[in-house]
């Protein structure tokens, strides 16, 4: 589970934080993680890392989910709730969250993707972001 100060944690992607998201700024993001991959579901994009699912494009290429801790998911819905939201049904009380890309920017975005990779990505592997 993610319990990094989550300002702390930086991805060097340098993108413009004024504008919206964008599916091949959220794919590049997410990629820039640590041993981060893109795979398939369902028939859009998938992040993974140790072949676990962290982040996901929607099949219309206009939102993302991130797989948040139902904590992390509360915060961001609460600070930005035209950019955030609980995924419908058993998945989103689990802490899955859709990221509206029109409404999101990227300093959010990369803080919501660090913290889903964080969730899933074996202690070894998170070893090299939180820098032990």
């Amino acid at each position: 589970r993610c319990d990094l100060p989550l300002a702390r944690i930086h991805v060097g992607v340098s993108l413009s934080p004024e504008d919206a998201m964008k599916p091949d700024q959220f794919q590049e993001l997410a990629l820039k993680l640590p041993e981060a991959e893109e795979g398939e579901h369902q028939g859009h994009p998938d992040f993974r890392v140790g072949g676990k699912i962290f982040a996901t494009i929607g099949p219309d290429g206009d939102w993302g989910m991130v797989k948040l801790t139902p904590d992390m998911q509360s915060k961001l819905i609460r600070e930005l709730p035209e950019a955030f939201e609980v995924i419908k049904g058993a998945w989103g009380k689990r802490g899955c969250t859709r990221v509206v890309f029109a409404k999101a920017r990227v300093p959010k975005v990369r803080e919501a993707l660090t913290a889903a990779w964080l969730n899933v990505a074996p202690k070894k592997i998170a070893s090299k972001l939180k820098g032990e």
